[in-house]
């Protein structure tokens, strides 16, 4: 019984999420011309729609590409709404780079402090209200911490610090973004070259998480219960569908935003870098709290980690290509100076949460500190004039980057001990049994 109420639930699921997909592919196909605060909210709808379609069948890979790999290529696809929208306005920057090119970069900057700031720290803390809610139920329960973390931590998984590793590279690589006038070429031959190591790297190293193609989410349930060639059919169309969906209504959903601050009097770049991330990012978040409370947050935790490689390689490294093709020349996307202070803050907020888990855990007191350094610049950045903002975001990246250095002072041994995991599978896997 309990087995046809899950199917019936993850029925139900698959349902709601294709029925908010057809408003805003309709509106746009019949070529109508709405509002903009009509348009940003059908066109959002549909993204989040799609993006649960693209995260169900992303989930279903596992079972072909091993854990480690599956979890990259859900992480890939899982940002696609992201890619989608900055691509937009990298290719409008070619024709004006002056209107466009700050808005190709705020998608992508508040997408990654909402993934690590909200992402990484609701998983922990769902994890350790999961596990102590466990303990008073049933003291002898599966879910105990083991003898050399503390208490309700999230521990990752040997394959998974791979992933802090290349993260590592790519936030270094990006902390001297403050000092550049653009974005060029050159980085995207870097950027995307980390990220083809890194998939490469995880193709080659252990698949021992603790997750297994049994925990499937949502839809995926459903989907999984098929037989071998239904299952891969439907799959495929999910993903080919819901990208589609992505593709077709990025622009007008991009154009919407703007259109609405403009008609609000709210600052366009606001709703770009938060309002659009928070759309599209929602399935990802959902689904990763979900992992954490049926007792699976290293896969959770897991997952956004990789998310935030490929949006800090993948996604950074597009958007030069993108604007050059655009505007038929070498040249890269400029970066004026609230731009660098937007990358810095970034990277700085990458930087600390890295020595977070530089030991292999994520535990409550990291994941508070998180979150209540997010919600402080994000509620200053709402409330603070222009003139104060770009003060406050070179305090911020000062915190997180001192505070950084503080906690990276005393974990220089697991510093070393990430080095090599990132380079080989054995020496983290030894130096935690």
């Amino acid at each position: 019984m309990s087995r046809r109420r899950g199917h019936a639930a993850a029925l139900v699921e698959f349902v709601l999420a294709a029925l908010i997909v057809v408003p805003g592919v309709a509106l746009r196909l019949s070529g109508a011309e709405p509002a903009p605060v009509e348009g940003a909210i059908f066109y959002g709808l549909a993204i989040v729609g799609a993006a649960f379609l693209l995260t169900w069948a992303a989930e279903l890979l596992e079972e072909h590409l091993g854990e480690g790999l599956a979890i990259a290529v859900l992480a890939l696809v899982a940002v696609l709404p992201e890619y989608a929208v900055d691509v937009v306005f990298a290719w409008k920057a070619g024709g004006n780079p002056a209107r466009f090119a700050p808005l190709a970069l705020a998608n992508m900057t508040g997408a990654n402090r909402l993934l690590i700031g909200v992402g990484w720290s609701v998983v922990a803390l769902t994890a350790a209200w999961k596990a102590k809610r466990n303990r008073s139920a049933d003291p002898k329960g599966d879910v105990r911490p083991r003898a050399d973390a503390p208490r309700q931590a999230v521990l990752l998984a040997p394959v998974q610090m791979v992933g802090v590793g290349f993260l590592g590279v790519a936030t270094l690589y990006a902390l001297a973004f403050v000092l550049r006038r653009s974005l060029t070429l050159v980085d995207t031959v870097v950027l995307v070259g980390v990220f083809a190591f890194y998939l490469v790297r995880l193709s080659r190293g252990r698949h021992d998480d603790e997750g297994s193609s049994e925990e499937l989410e949502g839809a995926a349930v459903l989907i999984a219960s098929l037989p071998p060639r239904p299952r891969l059919a439907i799959m495929i169309a999910m993903l080919v569908l819901a990208a589609a969906t992505i593709f077709l209504l990025a622009e007008p959903f991009a154009t919407s935003l703007v259109a609405t601050g403009n008609a609000l009097k709210v600052n366009d770049f606001l709703l770009v870098q938060w309002v659009a991330p928070i759309a599209s990012e929602s399935p990802e978040f959902i689904a990763a709290v979900v992992l954490a409370r049926k007792g699976r947050p290293s896969t959770a935790l897991g997952a956004l980690v990789s998310s935030k490689i490929n949006q800090w390689t993948l996604l950074v490294g597009f958007l030069p290509l993108v604007f050059a093709i655009s505007s038929a020349s070498p040249h890269g996307l400029p970066l004026d100076v609230a731009q660098r202070e937007e990358l810095l803050l970034t990277a700085a907020q990458s930087f600390f949460a890295l020595v977070l888990v530089l030991e292999g855990r994520l535990g409550v007191g990291g994941a508070v500190s998180l979150l209540t350094l997010f919600l402080a610049q994000f509620g200053l950045s709402w409330a603070l004039p222009a003139p104060l903002a770009g003060p406050a975001r070179l305090t911020f990246a000062g915190i997180y980057i001192l505070a950084g250095l503080g906690l990276l002072a005393m974990r220089r041994t697991a510093l070393v001990a990430v080095v090599r995991s990132s380079l080989g599978p054995a020496a983290f896997a030894k130096r935690r049994a």
